[in-house]
Parts: C-alpha cells; structure tokens; sequence
C-alpha cells in the first residue's frame, strides 16, 4: 500500500520510532568498528613513543602511568571528536552519511536516544564534549610535563566521567531500557553496556589513584608544618 511504502524501517526501539530523514548506514560494521579501534590503537602506540620520549627528561613513566596518559588521550579524542560531533550534529546524524554520523547510527542500535536527539542525552553529551575533552588532553599533557596539578586534574576529571557515566546508566534504567533490544549481545552488552561501563570502572580506580597520591602530598606537607612549630 501507498502507507506501507512511506513506512521508513529502521533498526532502533522502540520499533515504532518516528525517525525524520533517516538514511540507513552505506558502510559495513566491520568498517566502521576497524576505523574507530584503528584510531584509539594509534593514538595509543603515539602515546608509547611520546612516554618514551619525555622519559629522557624526567624519567622513566612506567607501564601503569603511559597508560594513564594514553587513556586520558583517547578521552580527549573520544569526548572532543567523537562526542563533540554528536553534540553539534545530533539533528542531521539520521540522514548523514560521514563516518562519524555513521558511527553515531551505528551505536544508536544500542540507544536511540541518540538517533532522535533526547534532551538528556543532548546535554550530557555537550558537557562532556566541551569540558571533559580539553581537561583529559590537559591531563594527558600534565604527566607528560610532570605539572604539579597533574593528580588534581586526573581527579576533577575522573569524578566528572563518573558522575556523567551514571547518569548516563541511571536515565536509561528509568525509562526501563527501552531505548534498545534487551539483552542483544552486539547492541546491549557490547555498545550500551561494555563501552560505557569502561567509564565507570577505569574513573574510579583513577579518583583512587589520584586520591593516594594527593593524600601522600598532604600527609607530607603536615608533616613538615609540625617540623617548623
């Protein structure tokens, strides 16, 4: 029927979302996952090198601390580019067809909140895009340079992904997880659920990391007070 072949069909939940403009993906999955994991595994290898490199001005990082640095730099890429385009294109990304509108498309199968441009998640993502972007590539650039407000940093930003990520979870949880196919081993436990649970665990082992060594600093500069009385 005429109705039938206006239908738009796509892959999102509820089945019955009205999707304006959609056009469906021209790239393959595997395209689109081996473009994004080839850019964090660079990043990450640069990261190696760079380590390397400074380490000949103040030391050896460590395995542990390179990658630390490597992971608030793929935080910079992911919340300043990746996030940073859905924040400023989440009206066009349906009918897109750039390999970040794309990817948008693809993640979407996991949460259509962000196929129709939800109000949260719109937010969310704005604040994360322009604060939490330029603080991790800060961060990053802080234990390069050995800053000294290099584990404030590593906290103000980790307690923030944290924060963020929860919410993230939490909104989802109150509209009953109706945004995607339930238990879906692609789109629930691997889009909705692996890749932003990564946002809570790796935050907080990092708010204790950083809370250890601020903590040492403090215990250290008390004791140096109690010295001078």
């Amino acid at each position: 029927s005429v109705f039938n072949a206006a239908v738009v069909h796509h892959p999102y939940w509820p089945q019955n979302l009205e999707i304006k403009n959609y056009v469906p993906n021209d790239q393959p999955l595997w395209q689109i996952l081996t473009y994004f994991f080839s850019i964090v595994g660079i990043i990450m290898v640069l990261i190696w090198f760079v380590a390397g490199w400074q380490s000949k001005t103040w030391g050896p990082f460590g395995t542990w601390r390179t990658l630390i640095i490597g992971w608030f730099t793929i935080c910079g890429f992911i919340h300043g580019v990746v996030e940073g385009w859905f924040a400023f294109y989440h009206m066009e990304i349906p009918g897109d067809q750039s390999f970040l509108s794309q990817l948008w498309k693809e993640y979407s199968k996991g949460d259509s909140r962000y196929i129709t441009s939800d109000n949260c998640i719109v937010c969310i993502e704005a604040m994360t895009s322009w604060f939490w972007g330029p603080l991790s590539l800060w961060t990053a650039v802080a234990f390069l340079s050995r800053q000294s407000h290099r584990y404030v940093l590593q906290l103000v930003v980790s307690v923030g992904q944290l924060y963020g990520d929860i919410l993230y979870f939490f909104t989802a949880y109150r509209d009953g997880f109706r945004h995607g196919e339930m238990w879906h081993p692609l789109y629930f436990w691997f889009y909705f659920v692996f890749m932003n649970a990564v946002w809570i665990i790796i935050p907080s082992i990092l708010i204790w990391d950083a809370w250890k060594h601020l903590s040492a600093c403090q215990r250290v500069m008390d004791a140096n007070k109690v010295k001078k009385h």
